[in-house]
């Protein structure tokens, strides 16, 4: 199996905050040995002591994969403790935002197989969906082998090359912080109409949430869907009106808020 090399030659997790964690759970969940895992964490939680897991402790010479998860801004510090690991067969796989392949290569070496990708935050209950690409040095089984590790928090779609992931990021890795403000907006307008704001919140959460399912799970589209629940001069018509107004409504809206997005994915870039 795909997880055999990972068991027996060992797993490097560089940072187990959420997205680390939420990982670490999953594997730990799919039956990957404890004693295999390194967990390199300045401060680990009381959940990751319990986990069985080796912490801060020496690290195997040529582990099957490290995959990063710290901070952007940690990374300067974080990667010099792996960098002797580089140019050889163990497979590099970064969550960071922001940091390019090519600043992963100056590091650990530019031979080194390494795969790029953006998760988003609902891989903490295992619902996210996270885009990857890998360097000239991945062959089809290290992409094949992140994606099944990956795939323990969600989804895995990969990207034709990574001037793509700054699109990604304005869309799907920021995309989650839309979705709870637009629960918080929709939570406000029903409360302006007179329910109240406990009531009026779950019913925005619950929508939200049941809307999202129904479109993962229905073979329609969503413009189906959403036609198959607008009635002809109905109340679901009266606010599609106003929400799909083409100069003011939430398809400009929507457009402009991806696009800054991605805007500043550009700017913060590294490369």
């Amino acid at each position: 199996m795909i997880m055999d090399d990972v068991a027996k030659d060992g797993l490097v997790l560089l940072g187990c905050g959420k997205m680390g964690s939420a990982m670490l759970r999953g594997w730990l969940d799919g039956g990957l040995p404890p004693s295999s895992v390194w967990v390199l964490d300045p401060r680990p939680t009381d959940w990751l002591k319990s986990t069985g897991v080796q912490i801060n402790s020496e690290l195997p010479k040529s582990p099957a994969i490290v995959l990063i998860a710290v901070k952007p801004q940690m990374m300067g510090d974080a990667l010099p403790s792996i960098a002797a690991m580089g140019n050889g067969k163990t497979l590099f796989v970064s969550v960071a935002a922001g940091t390019s392949i090519a600043s992963f290569e100056a590091v650990l070496g530019a031979k080194s197989p390494i795969v790029r990708c953006m998760p988003n935050t609902p891989a903490a209950v295992a619902q996210g969906i996270t885009a990857m690409m890998g360097n000239e040095h991945t062959s089809a089984a290290d992409l094949d082998l992140a994606a099944t590790l990956l795939s323990a928090v969600g989804q895995v779609v990969r990207l034709d090359g990574e001037e793509q992931m700054d699109a990604v990021t304005g869309l799907s890795g920021s995309g989650p912080a839309y979705v709870f403000h637009m629960i918080e907006c929709m939570a406000a307008a029903g409360e302006a109409q007179g329910l109240p704001a406990d009531l009026s919140m779950t019913l925005a959460k619950a929508t939200v949430a049941g809307a999202g399912a129904l479109a993962m799970s229905a073979e329609e589209s969503p413009s189906q869907l959403r036609v198959n629940v607008t009635s002809p001069n109905g109340t679901t018509q009266a606010g599609l009106e106003v929400l799909m107004d083409a100069g003011n409504g939430l398809p400009p809206l929507i457009k402009q808020t991806v696009a800054a997005a991605s805007d500043r994915s550009r700017e913060l870039r590294d490369d």
